[in-house]
């Protein structure tokens, strides 16, 4: 019986191989998972925009009068989170997969357009955008979440529709 065996630079060769593999993997695996994040994350502001439609039928669409965010759950101020949380079926979507510490403490990944308070859907006036609801932002990751975008935040449009791109600022 002649038999071979591995010897140990074929085996040191083919452990550098795998490494040098998981090496150039490992990033790819990240992005992936960071894109995988950002879209679940502009689905809840899909989902949050579908409870402030809810809300708006409600209160014959006068948008609601909201502070931009809090510090801690613990603040009596009237926010997204206590204020949408009875028009959506699950609380998770307030929390972006992408933040790893503002929904904890504060209730929500996401801040409310001030500059909105009060006003009615029909009238709404952004920086001199009146009506153009498709450039007027409603909510916002509170910060760049996703690193692998280029504007790094998702938003929430007034004509319902989320995206990466910070239309309000462009042509």
């Amino acid at each position: 019986m002649n038999r071979r065996a591995f010897t140990l630079l074929e085996l040191l060769v083919v452990v550098a191989i795998i490494a040098v593999l998981a090496g150039l993997l490992t990033p790819v695996y990240q992005r992936v998972m960071a894109a995988g994040r950002a879209t679940e994350c502009l689905a809840h502001l899909r989902q949050l925009g579908m409870g402030l439609t809810a809300y708006l039928t409600d209160h014959e669409n006068q948008m609601p009068v909201l502070k931009t965010a809090r510090e801690s759950r613990a603040d009596e101020v009237p926010v997204i989170d206590n204020t949408l949380g009875k028009y959506v079926t699950d609380p998770g979507i307030f929390t972006c997969p992408a933040d790893g510490k503002y929904a904890q403490a504060s209730g929500t990944s996401y801040i409310w357009n001030v500059a909105l308070n009060g006003q009615t859907l029909g009238s709404l006036n952004f920086i001199g955008l009146v009506e153009q609801h498709s450039r007027i932002p409603i909510l916002a990751d509170k910060e760049g979440f996703h690193l692998y975008t280029e504007d790094k935040v998702n938003i929430l449009y007034a004509d319902g529709h989320a995206t990466k791109d910070l239309k309000f600022l462009g042509p």
